[in-house]
């Protein structure tokens, strides 16, 4: 099984960086300031100027490439582009490549049983539940690169382990919520993540994140991590809107009680009960926001 998400990572993004960083060294700019500017370090940078990343021949012959990397060249080496500009650019153009191009090609051509499947929904048709669940399972393996090169999470994690997941649109079973099989453990110091994230494999966060949709809150995306007053106090200052819910009770009405009048909490948590760790849970839009949250109060 191969997601068209692993394609954009493995073939496109290579290949994409390594002509962008070649196109910006052409132009006069350092290999510090090229790294400034794809949000990617200097020694990536290094590989990519000196060939030692291979570029994929389909793209490379893709002339609406060239075309892309010479104008966000030009754009942001002359400043009159923003990085957020060409990532916007960038994005649009893949999901065009996405959508019957030549990401779709290699998709296809990676899974051959594609091209016999008969649904009712195209694969590559950006609304189609395959689709989402592609761009749930993607969002959430970002989201634990994010904790993994984040130094010091592994402080964060609670004694029971931490869970980073994401539910699909119109998820209502942990069927919908896709999570790390087992937990995020801290290991000698560092986060280990057990496994790639799967559906259905997390009962307790999802139960949570469900139960807060049901509660009025619009976050597709939860992390838990070890409760403490000065990580709780730590959110408030970032003008999170925090809020503690009652471990006493089942996680359903407890949560449905804690967002009554705030449905819109960014933070739940609680300080724990007998036999019960205290824990916060932080919510947000996707599996890759909450993870930067976690970073942001290290």
């Amino acid at each position: 099984m191969r997601f068209i998400e692993e394609i954009v990572v493995d073939d496109f993004l290579p290949t994409f960086r390594s002509l962008l960083a070649d196109a910006l060294r052409e132009r006069g700019l350092t290999q510090s300031e090229v790294a400034d500017l794809l949000g990617i370090s200097q020694s990536a940078v290094s590989k990519y100027v000196h060939g030692d990343v291979a570029r994929h021949e389909d793209l490379l012959a893709h002339r609406g490439l060239e075309e892309l990397v010479e104008r966000l060249a030009d754009g942001l080496a002359d400043g009159d582009m923003s990085p957020v500009q060409a990532l916007v650019e960038t994005e649009v153009f893949i999901r065009e490549l996405e959508q019957g191009g030549v990401l779709a090609q290699l998709h296809e051509d990676a899974v051959p049983e594609l091209g016999d499947y008969d649904d009712e929904f195209a694969v590559h048709d950006p609304d189609s539940q395959l689709r989402s669940a592609e761009r749930t399972l993607a969002s959430v393996r970002r989201g634990l690169s994010v904790l993994e090169n984040t130094s010091g999470f592994a402080t964060l994690i609670p004694a029971v382990g931490s869970n980073l997941v994401q539910c699909l649109p119109d998820a209502d079973s942990i069927e919908d919520v896709a999570a790390v099989p087992g937990r995020i453990l801290d290991v000698k110091g560092r986060a280990t993540i057990p496994a790639d994230p799967e559906f259905g494999v997390s009962e307790h966060v999802a139960t949570l994140l469900l139960a807060a949709r049901t509660a009025g809150s619009d976050a597709r995306a939860v992390l838990n991590v070890r409760y403490d007053e000065s990580v709780v106090t730590a959110l408030r200052d970032t003008s999170r809107t925090v809020v503690e819910f009652d471990a006493e009770e089942s996680v359903e009405p407890a949560v449905a009680t804690a967002l009554a009048d705030n449905p819109a909490a960014d933070v739940l948590y609680h300080t724990g009960a007998m036999g019960i760790e205290p824990v916060v849970y932080l919510l947000g839009d996707d599996a890759v926001s909450v993870a930067e949250t976690a970073r942001e109060i290290l």
